[in-house]
């Protein structure tokens, strides 16, 4: 059994970390409610500008923008993986990098090759480790995700996908749903697939002015912008309710291990007084 001493000190080790676990878990539950509405503000745009990329591309222009073309043959694919900067947030990036390196696996098998676009810290260290070919990456965001930031490595993308060095483009990320869950999404940004996406009621069809190509592409360029800022806001959620709720569990163990610690100090203390006590009987009765 470990000294008195020792385990007192581990005592009032366990205790320091309680405290950052606590302050930890406080702050990020002040982060969460500032989060959850920037995501809950992103959403009804980023859910109506999908409405009209699923009836542009159940529509009939004359003009098909290659953001609507399905490709013959994919022979080279773009992967745009949303992670966080920081760690302590639970399994959160171990999911959503499980999918994504399933995925990857699965392109490299069928002959494929992938490039990768990374927003946040924890995916470009992952994927630089797995020997990806990272084209883009975007880190530091913060609390508060900026439009201009992330802009930049959307439009790589983007560029790529219209010079035809890929052929498909897919999006990996946390959605949140509650502050208990958040679940890792996959979904295809380009091609847009209007089947995926559900398809209007009726038939539709547009008149642009000026031209169909012009307006097809800011629409359709807004449209991915929207679906990665959503994305983006959407795990900066699922990261801090999975912050707090990981600090919280932490704090909690801390408290029971505390208990723990102080019976078997209150039981190392015991002996240790019984055995002086005893010793100082035996002497007596020596004399």
């Amino acid at each position: 059994m470990a000294g008195t001493k020792e385990i007192r000190t581990k005592i009032k080790s366990v205790q320091n970390t309680r405290k950052i676990t606590k302050a930890m878990e406080m702050v990020a539950a002040s982060k969460m409610r500032k989060a959850q509405d920037r995501m809950r503000a992103a959403r009804p745009f980023a859910e109506k500008i999908r409405s009209v990329a699923a009836h542009i591309s159940h529509a009939n222009p004359e003009y098909r923008h290659p953001f609507l073309v399905e490709r013959d043959t994919v022979k080279r694919a773009g992967m745009i993986v949303v992670t966080t900067d920081k760690g302590l947030c639970g399994a959160l990036n171990t999911n959503v990098l499980r999918m994504a390196l399933a995925q990857y696996k699965q392109w490299q098998d069928e002959g494929e090759e992938i490039d990768v676009c990374c927003i946040g810290g924890k995916g470009l260290g992952f994927m630089q480790r797995l020997g990806a070919n990272v084209i883009a990456e975007v880190s530091g965001l913060g609390d508060v995700p900026r439009m201009e930031t992330i802009i930049g490595a959307i439009k790589v993308m983007l560029d790529g996908y219209m010079q035809d060095r890929f052929d498909r483009i897919i999006l990996v990320y946390n959605k949140f749903i509650n502050t208990m869950k958040q679940e890792p999404v996959m979904e295809q940004l380009l091609p847009i697939q209007g089947d995926r996406m559900g398809a209007p009621e009726g038939s539709w069809d547009y008149i642009y002015e000026p031209e169909a190509k012009d307006v097809l592409e800011q629409v359709l360029t807004r449209y991915i912008e929207a679906v990665v800022y959503q994305s983006v806001t959407e795990n900066m959620s699922s990261e801090q309710s999975a912050r707090m709720v990981a600090m919280k569990a932490a704090s909690d163990n801390a408290a029971t291990l505390i208990d723990e610690l102080t019976l078997v100090y209150n039981k190392s203390r015991q002996a240790a007084i019984t055995k002086e006590l005893s010793e100082i009987v035996g002497g007596a009765a020596a004399v």
